[in-house]
């Protein structure tokens, strides 16, 4: 919630993810579970089961191929690649759930939308002296459709543009 009062005023810091040392001993000891044949590098199979561990699901053919071609290996993935990718997928794993935490804030109702109000009652409570208008503005801005709701999907898009963009 503050990531969004302060980006208003336009003062927002991304926030950058370390991995902790404590995941990053999980990815290692995942990733040799995996590798039962001791070959040093995952193939299809062996990373599947790794992302099945580690995420709780299976990931698309389509994942897999990603993962697969940013290797220098071409038997499989070897520890390094494959350390990297995991910390990437965490890191966006929890943006993620950072987005939709931030998102149950503002939608106190449940209704699975953000409405002005909503946004007026936030704002009152964490930055009183902000502006109504720059509070109209910022609503505005991120209810892309103008049906005077902001969907989640519009907030994430509104979450995920803004830091892509540094600002």
């Amino acid at each position: 919630m503050n990531w969004i009062l302060s980006h208003s005023t336009g003062s927002a810091k991304r926030k950058i993810r370390e991995t902790s040392e404590v995941e990053k001993r999980r990815f290692i000891s995942v990733f040799h579970d995996c590798d039962e044949d001791k070959k040093g590098y995952l193939s299809r199979q062996d990373l599947k089961v790794a992302m099945v561990i580690l995420f709780g699901y299976k990931p698309s053919k389509y994942e897999v191929d990603q993962m697969m071609s940013g290797s220098t290996s071409s038997e499989g993935v070897m520890q390094d690649h494959f350390m990297s990718t995991m910390e990437s997928k965490m890191a966006a794993q929890d943006l993620d759930e950072e987005i939709r935490q931030t998102f149950m804030t503002f939608d106190t109702h449940c209704r699975g939308f953000i409405t002005l109000e909503d946004l007026y009652k936030a704002f009152n409570e964490v930055a009183p002296h902000t502006p109504r208008h720059r509070i109209d503005s910022l609503y505005r801005e991120i209810d892309r459709d103008g049906d005077g709701r902001v969907s989640y999907r519009d907030f994430e898009f509104m979450m995920k543009f803004r830091l892509a963009d540094g600002f």
